[in-house]
């Protein structure tokens, strides 16, 4: 078997039929994909500003709603970035348009966070700009320390000095499992797997879901760490999803199903993922196949929304404002954010994209320039 064909739109006057599978329910030119993941970056920067502003985040059940669209993000990712590998089928130009993707904004926020923000906090505490460049967990090792994706020094000159663990930017240590997950799938790609043994991969999948649900109910540590086995699980079911989605339903009672499963593992479980993750990811792709509202956007904000609100959020909390009702914060902080992530798409972001068919050095490829839509994969 091998893996199914992104779908085609639907020709023009023929007839209008509920959609019985993923793939049926998908079109590559008109989905949600773009608005969800913007919702979600909304969804995870109000809870953290709530984190920062009143020490608390709302939960359901056992889980925190801002860990949940994390892991929103991770099953959307799974499926578009798969689909991004079999439409390009090159090790080179999928590195290099990934890299571009998620390289120069992530840069772009540690620089300025560093030589920008980290002085502001130092000015609004009541200290000097100049004494967080230097000496130990400066700014400047701060870029140093974290240019490599992977967050090794959270905080810079003890800042912020408000909270008993500083950490300038609490989002951006997924960032580097995102990185990890894409790794995987160029691998896999480049086995064939992903195009020529697709059930073998669903088969792993399966294998680490049956993993994460023994390892809830056993209490026994069957996998190494605790983010990463979290965060490929649910990379990995978008993932299949989208190598499968001739054979995912998409049908009422399938949907019915995956919802009562994420319910109960929400409610009944500590990490809802042994056995919600699963209808969690059935959900959320359903939801972007099949909304009606599909806006195509022209500004993907939800990147920057992501890596700037934190920050931002930390900024505002610095000043008077801080004493205001939290209603009016969170107006604040959404706002500079939305603003911080229009530069960081116009100024960083767009322009690096633009370099995605320039010949790179990763590229083996001579099949020339690439053409087609404008990705918004991130």
């Amino acid at each position: 078997m091998t893996a199914t064909a992104p779908p085609r739109a639907r020709a023009a006057g023929a007839p209008l039929r509920r959609p019985r599978t993923l793939a049926q329910a998908y079109d590559p030119r008109g989905n949600a994909f773009d608005v969800l993941r913007l919702a979600l970056a909304g969804t995870v920067a109000v809870t953290h500003a709530m984190q920062l502003a009143l020490g608390w985040q709302p939960t359901v059940g056992g889980t925190e709603v801002g860990e949940l669209a994390v892991d929103g993000f991770f099953v959307l990712s799974g499926f578009l970035i798969t689909s991004s590998w079999l439409r390009l089928d090159s090790p080179g130009r999928f590195a290099w348009h990934r890299a571009l993707r998620i390289l120069p904004g992530f840069w772009t926020c540690l620089l300025v966070t560093a030589v920008v923000v980290a002085p502001l906090l130092a000015v609004l505490g009541g200290g000097r700009a100049g004494d967080v460049l230097t000496g130990p967990g400066s700014a400047t090792t701060y870029v140093l320390h974290n240019a490599g994706l992977f967050m090794a020094q959270f905080g810079i000159a003890g800042l912020p000095a408000s909270t008993p663990d500083p950490v300038v930017n609490g989002s951006l240590w997924t960032l580097f499992y995102e990185a990890l997950c894409y790794a995987a799938v160029a691998g896999l790609g480049v086995l064939g797997l992903l195009r020529r043994r697709p059930l073998l991969v669903v088969a792993g999948v399966g294998a680490l879901q049956l993993a994460t649900t023994a390892q809830v109910v056993t209490g026994v540590q069957l996998l190494p760490g605790e983010n990463l086995p979290r965060l490929l699980l649910l990379f990995a079911l978008g993932a299949a999803a989208l190598l499968v989605a001739d054979r995912v339903p998409v049908t009422p009672v399938a949907l019915l199903v995956a919802g009562a499963s994420l319910v109960a593992g929400l409610l009944l479980l500590d990490d809802y993922r042994a056995l919600g993750a699963p209808g969690f990811a059935l959900l959320l792709l359903a939801v972007a196949a099949r909304l009606p509202w599909r806006p195509r956007l022209r500004r993907d904000l939800s990147y920057g929304a992501y890596v700037w609100h934190w920050p931002v959020a930390l900024l505002v909390l610095s000043t008077p404002l801080a004493g205001a009702p939290f209603v009016v914060v969170l107006g604040v902080v959404l706002a500079a954010t939305a603003l911080a992530a229009l530069a960081s798409w116009h100024l960083v972001e767009s322009p690096a994209l633009r370099l995605k068919d320039v010949r790179s050095p990763l590229r083996r490829d001579s099949s020339g320039l690439h053409s087609g839509r404008r990705s918004f994969l991130r």
